[in-house]
């Protein structure tokens, strides 16, 4: 029964008491937005910039690289900047 409360009170208040909404406080876009880019990210995005594409937010999961995701100009399509450069329009990610 300790079991199910400790689970339950995680599930209600999040792990430690946080707020299970991880991105409160924290900005989509940050201001040192391109030092968590690479090189062959910004030059892509420089790129679609053009087409009317832009940065809409950096997912950044713990212990692993961010992720920036782009939506286009009339925002219906999204994708996100690979590591080695590439746009993925067709990314794994939901987007609430």
């Amino acid at each position: 029964m300790m079991l199910i409360s400790f689970i339950y009170a995680v599930l209600t208040s999040g792990v430690g008491g946080m707020d299970r909404e991880k991105r409160k406080g924290v900005e989509p876009v940050p201001d040192n937005a391109m030092e968590l880019l690479n090189q062959l990210q910004i030059m892509i995005l420089r790129q679609i910039e053009g087409y009317g594409w832009r940065l809409h937010f950096i997912r950044r999961p713990l212990f692993q690289e961010p992720v920036p995701v782009v939506i286009d100009g009339d925002g219906r399509k999204i994708g996100i900047l690979e590591e080695d450069g590439t746009l993925n329009r067709e990314p794994d990610i939901i987007v609430r």
